[in-house]
């Protein structure tokens, strides 16, 4: 049986969203797979009850601590030992669950994975990785990867050729991509283009019999899937592209007034004659932060999540969902298997 590990007190809106992304995703998780909630049992059960589902459903952890958002990461990780992320790390590394995703305290999830969980020996640097929406005539819609978007804003360039291997490995095992494409987001497409960084970087890349790098990606071509299956770029400049690719949804959603551009009863039909129609509503769905559920904790041992503080219900079932993808996928072992011949990561600094 698999079990997703959540914080239900992690995040502006808990546990009042988490209960009920919980609720809403226990309907679509496999018969095989539980959710485990680590946060105030009493609350948690009041939540469970409103909205109709039965806390024999789930599996409760009861906490009496929260790590708040203004909490110093490390310090609090550390006091408050009953909190609903430390215990949840606690269970994780007890393997009582087998991944584990909060929409709480970013630097707290940080501390749990570097600290507890630790590093996959041979990571160089653990990276945040989000999946973006690519679209194309060849593959309609599909998912890619971003990374770096938040972890590592000053890489070495040993560092970004890594998370090409990195994003590789997830892009098989848990996306199912045969061959990925892993580019380098540049100025321009011409080996030579970029700064010292970048033109550095390149060339361990391009010298890499470990994944399929196709070269530089300018960012116009990122969404489009026409180059890569996986971009690489330091933290500065991917989690700059996130957040203009959240702006971007906003504006595209306000402005189409949140409707959907066809009803979903035609849609069963319409779509198998003319799927086209469809795509840019895919996409912008597939844009939409709340259907993707957080990013990923590459490199570390176990599959960790982290989610928007903002999340809603729909956020937190998409987590749930993206947890229970990641864990059948199990890309921490692939990833310790291909880094078998690898020098330690202390080696490589």
């Amino acid at each position: 049986m698999i079990k997703i590990g959540i914080d239900a007190m992690g995040g502006d809106f808990a546990p009042e969203v988490a209960v009920e992304g919980a609720v809403r995703a226990l309907k679509l998780i496999d018969k095989d797979s539980r959710i485990v909630l680590f946060g105030d049992e009493k609350r948690i059960r009041e939540l469970l009850k409103k909205h109709g589902a039965s806390a024999d459903s789930f599996d409760l952890v009861h906490t009496t601590e929260i790590i708040e958002m203004g909490d110093h990461p490390a310090k609090a990780f550390v006091a408050k030992k009953d909190s609903s992320i430390t215990v949840g790390f606690k269970y994780l590394a007890e393997k009582k669950i087998d991944g584990f995703a909060s929409a709480g305290s970013t630097g707290a999830m940080m501390v749990g994975s570097m600290q507890v969980i630790k590093p996959i020996e041979g990571v160089i640097r653990p990276v945040l990785a989000t999946l973006i929406p690519t679209i194309s005539s060849e593959h309609g819609i599909r998912r890619g990867i971003l990374m770096d978007v938040g972890l590592n804003v000053d890489a070495k360039p040993e560092v970004l050729a890594q998370y090409g291997l990195l994003g590789s490995i997830y892009a098989k095992s848990v996306l199912h991509l045969e061959n990925p494409r892993v580019a380098l987001l540049n100025i321009g497409e011409e080996e030579g283009k970029g700064n010292t960084q970048a033109k550095a970087t390149y060339e361990l890349m391009k010298g890499s019999k470990d994944y399929n790098f196709v070269g530089n990606v300018e960012s116009s071509y990122i969404f489009t899937g026409r180059t890569a299956d996986v971009v690489v770029a330091d933290a500065f400049v991917g989690n700059s592209i996130l957040k203009m690719a959240e702006a971007l949804y906003r504006i595209n959603f306000k402005l189409g007034g949140g409707k959907p551009r066809f009803k979903n009863f035609v849609r069963p039909v319409l779509g198998r004659i003319v799927p086209k129609l469809y795509w840019q509503q895919d996409f912008w769905d597939a844009m939409n932060g709340e259907s993707v559920g957080g990013l990923q904790v590459m490199g570390v041992n176990a599959p960790v999540m982290i989610g928007h503080g903002s999340s809603s219900a729909r956020a937190i079932c998409s987590m749930i969902l993206a947890m229970e993808r990641d864990i059948k996928g199990d890309f921490p072992s692939h990833l310790r298997e291909a880094l078998k011949n690898v020098k330690p990561a202390e080696e490589n600094n």
